[in-house]
């Protein structure tokens, strides 16, 4: 078993180490660096609070083929650009194989190279870019064809959605340079001591260790 573990995990992140190396680690319990299933279909879930009342009352107002347009975006943004500049920086992209394992993205294919390294400035804008423009889209038609009630239905969907994520995942996710994230620096350092890769991509680009941080 941890022959297997070690050739899934070639730059040798403890996210892919067994989970018996837990019961040693100071910060067991703070993170959400293994993959669980509960996980996953937490997030899953609170996301359609949000596309649900969404796409129906794209279809009562008679917008209902524009959901093609969402959907597309969909694909493009969580298989291709969300993967690239915020997924590829993830300890949970740094397992061997094509396909994504982890509580949020589980089973996008891995078209980049993983990225140790911090995310850029760049590439946090294009995050918030995406996710204006994924929750944004549905909006001018629900507003066009009169479903005001689904449409504050749909807001407050992503109220919740964003608002739980940053309480119960955000506060826990190891994609530490994401501008959602809201894991304390100090759980971050101890994070970064035990993954040598990661900590020296982080300092060559600015991370101190037990300092104020970048």
């Amino acid at each position: 078993m941890k022959e297997k573990a070690q050739n899934n995990n070639p730059y040798n992140i403890c996210t892919w180490r067994p989970n018996s190396e837990c019961e040693v680690c100071s910060i067991a319990g703070r993170l959400k660096c293994h993959y669980k299933l509960g996980d996953l279909l937490h997030f899953a879930g609170i996301f359609w609070t949000f596309a649900v009342p969404a796409f129906i009352g794209m279809m009562l107002g008679g917008y209902g083929w524009y959901i093609l347009g969402e959907v597309g975006f969909m694909i493009f943004f969580f298989t291709l650009w969300e993967i690239r500049i915020l997924c590829s920086h993830c300890p949970y992209y740094a397992e061997e194989g094509r396909v994504l394992h982890c509580i949020a993205n589980y089973g996008s294919p891995k078209v980049w190279k993983y990225h140790p390294e911090p995310m850029s400035v760049s590439e946090k804008i294009q995050l918030l870019i995406g996710f204006a423009v994924l929750c944004g889209y549905p909006f001018p038609f629900l507003i066009l064809g009169g479903q005001y009630v689904l449409a504050s239905l749909a807001l407050w969907g992503g109220i919740i959605f964003f608002w739980t994520l940053r309480k119960y995942t955000c506060s826990q996710c190891v994609n530490f340079s994401c501008p959602l994230n809201l894991v304390p620096k100090e759980v971050v350092d101890e994070f970064l001591k035990r993954n040598s890769v990661m900590r020296k991509a982080w300092e060559e680009k600015g991370w101190e260790i037990g300092g104020l941080g970048s």
